[in-house]
């Protein structure tokens, strides 16, 4: 476990032992901890180091029987107050993939804890040199603020994404441009599935704590601000999800417009052959007048071929007239 330090008004950040953090934890007037955890426990093993069976709460000197889920892997989106002390579970979009990670926070300490490498270790370091928070509390919502940032940014890239897919498909259809929508409208689906129950916990603990007669009004600045950007995100998801099947339905459209096409060239060929099949088929049956009166040659090749050149010539004319003609034409 890697616990690291970071100063609010630089955004330095400083390594320190577990005994130090809990210590600091117990001293310092404002202290925020970013906890890194190993991906898994057997990379602890082949350093030579015994995997960690105690708690994160219980190392950092935070033990409460209603925290054992702090630090432990495959919790779901969490919110709830527990007296001082809040608690999250926090979803975060991390290189095409939705990570989650855990926020403990008090008065006087923020406490995050991720896997592997920090998932928003640059963008909150950056913002808190930025915006400068005063309390744990500030910082809180700042951390909760850039969680919704990465979910905004990836819903708007997959949405360029698709918008740029629907105009490739005008201009030429391919094959793999289906799969490429199945793609974004399978990860529209997974940030929206990520997301909401995630803000309904979130939006149900704000709120109950906004109600209270003694939240501070800067707070309640702050909660409707976060509750306000939450409903931008979630509307950007839902536009993300609407463009993906308009897409879809495009793409149908266009498949069905080329079948039309298809088909009308195929009734084309039909409206020819229809009358050449006739003739022949007339002229092939065997009675009496055609075997005893067509004996010249001059008679076979006036009714054979000259029926069947008019028959085509017919066809053709008549098609030329007609509105399918017209628009095979305008779709070549």
């Amino acid at each position: 476990m890697i616990v690291t330090v970071v100063s609010v008004p630089d955004g330095g950040m400083t390594t320190v032992s577990v005994p130090e953090a809990r210590r600091r934890l117990g001293t310092d007037p404002f202290l925020f901890l970013r906890v890194e955890l190993p991906e898994q426990e057997r990379e602890r093993e082949r350093e030579g180091e015994e995997p960690e069976e105690e708690s994160v709460v219980r190392l950092l000197g935070l033990a409460d029987e209603e925290l054992e889920w702090f630090g432990r892997r495959g919790e779901s989106a969490r919110a709830e107050f527990l007296g001082e002390v809040a608690g999250f579970v926090v979803p975060v979009v991390h290189d095409r993939a939705v990570a989650h990670v855990h926020v403990l926070a008090g008065e006087r300490f923020l406490v995050v804890v991720h896997w592997g490498p920090a998932t928003l270790a640059a963008d909150i370091t950056e913002q808190l040199r930025r915006e400068r928070p005063r309390d744990a509390v500030a910082t809180l919502f700042l951390l909760l603020q850039e969680s919704l940032a990465t979910f905004r940014r990836a819903s708007v890239r997959a949405l360029l994404a698709v918008e740029e897919l629907e105009d490739d498909m005008f201009e030429g259809r391919r094959p793999e441009q289906i799969y490429l929508l199945s793609q974004q409208r399978r990860w529209s689906a997974l940030l929206h599935h990520a997301l909401l129950p995630y803000l309904q916990a979130v939006e149900e603990v704000v709120t109950r704590r906004m109600m209270s007669p003694d939240f501070p009004a800067e707070r309640q600045r702050l909660a409707q601000e976060f509750q306000r950007t939450a409903r931008l995100v979630l509307a950007d998801i839902e536009s993300l999800q609407d463009a993906a099947r308009r897409a879809f339905a495009s793409y149908g459209s266009l498949v069905a417009g080329e079948q039309n096409g298809v088909i009308n060239r195929l009734a084309i060929v039909s409206v020819i052959f229809l009358p050449l099949s006739f003739l022949t088929g007339f002229f092939g049956m065997n009675f009496t007048f055609l075997t005893n009166r067509l004996e010249t040659r001059d008679e076979f090749w006036l009714l054979a071929v000259g029926l069947q050149l008019v028959a085509v010539i017919a066809s053709l004319f008549l098609l030329h007239r007609s509105r399918i003609w017209r628009r095979l034409r305008d779709d070549d």
